[in-house]
């Protein structure tokens, strides 16, 4: 009895002296991010080929189903949707119709002089572009000119300089950016940005580029440099790649790699071309471990925005910050048609961006009919 007593004592002693004192401070590490969703939209137009205008140089009339003055109405629309977006372009810009040819066989690109093409990309703002095979069609010294009057990184990983022993271009780039959250507050985040392209430029421009250049296989560029960027600080990586989709067997020199790239950790979003499809879309149904309504390969993001302008490529991320990391919540993709399946337009030009290129459309054509063509 004597012994209860004297435990109950005790007890009531540790009470008031606990009651008594300060309230004592736990260093407790939450694991949770307080910071609200944000919505991150990734805009991609691919294989322009030079197709700045809704029109069609060979028939010399107007085409509503192609052109940037036409997809220039859509980007600035999908971007008034949404706080935060990124612009891109995933080469295959410079070469592909008698624009593209007038401005480098006949009138030529003076020094100071801005391409028409990029002059579009700076005024609508792209936060960068890759290079595309046929940027090689021209030469290594003209597209080195040609890149002078860029106002955004231009990127490529997998093209290196014999004589460097480095990469030809700037194989990544991580920009610095801040989003608005659904809560109306600012983060900042860095933005992982590299490019790629097919192999098989060493034989379709060998005459321009052997002994000047190798190409290194795409998927194995990607898996050593992604890692890179990530220790580098990159919260989100977006692969602008210049290459298609297929699940052939892959091989080094495999020309259509995106599949392959869909399986490498680290990357969040890919923005595909090369090929001229659309996806996502039907003719990929097939694809294993394709999701066609959400546009997902792989459980990542894919988007293939055709050829010529015809359509916007949209990836919609929605990230949150959880444990001191940006993650990838959501995602999904789609690309947006400047023209119905007859040819009638969706959408109108944007005036502003045709003044900036109306010179040389117009020098273009008069070349044209002096021609006779």
């Amino acid at each position: 009895m004597r012994r209860t007593k004297s435990i109950t004592l005790l007890l009531l002693t540790l009470i008031l002296i606990w009651q008594s004192s300060p309230t004592p401070s736990f260093a407790v590490e939450s694991r949770v991010d307080s910071s609200e969703m944000v919505k991150l939209r990734i805009l991609e137009t691919t294989d322009l080929h030079a197709s700045l205008v809704n029109y069609d140089y060979y028939q010399t009339k107007v085409d509503n189903r192609i052109g940037l003055v036409k997809t220039s109405t859509l980007i600035k629309q999908a971007r008034k949707e949404v706080e935060n977006s990124l612009l891109f372009d995933n080469g295959d810009h410079l070469k592909g119709n008698p624009l593209g040819e007038y401005l480098v066989r006949v009138r030529g690109l003076h020094k100071g002089k801005i391409h028409p093409v990029y002059r579009a990309f700076n005024y609508l703002h792209y936060d960068a572009i890759t290079i595309g095979n046929h940027e090689f069609n021209y030469g290594l010294s003209f597209i080195k000119e040609a890149l002078k009057g860029l106002k955004m990184p231009y990127v490529n990983a997998n093209v290196y300089s014999l004589k460097k022993e480095k990469p030809l271009f700037k194989p990544y780039v991580i920009l610095n950016r801040e989003v608005l959250d659904e809560k109306g507050e600012f983060h900042p985040i860095k933005i992982g940005v590299i490019g790629f392209m097919p192999t098989q430029i060493m034989k379709w421009d060998k005459a321009n580029l052997e002994g000047k250049v190798m190409a290194k296989p795409i998927v194995e560029t990607a898996k050593e440099l992604v890692p890179q960027m990530k220790a580098e600080g990159a919260d989100i990586i977006i692969a602008l790649a210049h290459t298609g989709i297929s699940d052939e067997p892959y091989h080094p020199d495999t020309e259509n790699a995106i599949y392959y790239l869909t399986k490498i950790p680290g990357i969040d979003a890919i923005l595909a071309g090369h090929s001229h499809g659309i996806f996502p879309g039907p003719a990929y149904s097939y694809l294993p471990h394709t999701n066609i309504e959400t546009g997902k390969i792989n459980g990542k993001p894919v988007v293939m925005a055709g050829a010529f302008g015809n359509r916007l490529g949209i990836i919609d991320l929605k990230i949150k910050k959880i444990a001191g990391r940006w993650m990838v919540l959501q995602s999904s993709s789609t690309t947006r048609a400047i023209a119905d399946e007859n040819g009638n337009s969706l959408v109108k030009a944007d005036k502003a961006l045709f003044k900036r290129i109306k010179k040389d459309h117009e020098e273009t054509v008069q070349f044209i009919k002096k021609l006779g063509l």
